[in-house]
């Protein structure tokens, strides 16, 4: 179980990490969201992963899930949405005053390169 969950976290940190290194504001997004689940993963694990223990010490328990990494992992999911939904709403403001989507603004770099070479006429100059 442990070799699995590290194998997810490992995964969805090389895939975020990947995504937040393209040029455009859609997969950076994504690859942040995927590194804060990632992140939500790690810490949910930091409290032993166990099966059908209570959350609490009770009478008659020997074994008892942490409640310390679920609060934490709960407070993260809704900081990790806000700040998605804040980080979609800038990418989409910026998109609409540029009319484009890319991260550092240099236009003229990719395969719209041709139609960015033209003058308002459609000629090329």
């Amino acid at each position: 179980m442990e070799y699995l969950v590290a194998s997810a976290i490992g995964v969805m940190t090389a895939a975020g990490t990947y995504l937040v290194l393209r040029l455009r504001t859609f997969p950076v997004i994504v690859g942040i969201s995927l590194l804060t689940y990632a992140v939500n993963v790690f810490l949910f694990s930091s409290g032993r992963l166990t099966i059908g223990y209570p959350p609490v010490l009770m009478d008659g328990a020997e074994n008892y899930a942490d409640p310390l990494p679920q609060a934490l992992v709960l407070t993260a999911i809704v900081i990790s949405f806000g700040m998605t939904a804040v980080a979609v709403v800038i990418a989409l403001a910026a998109y609409l005053a540029g009319d484009d989507d890319r991260i550092n603004g240099i236009r003229g770099r990719g395969p719209d390169t041709a139609r960015n070479e033209q003058d308002g006429d459609g000629t090329a100059s």
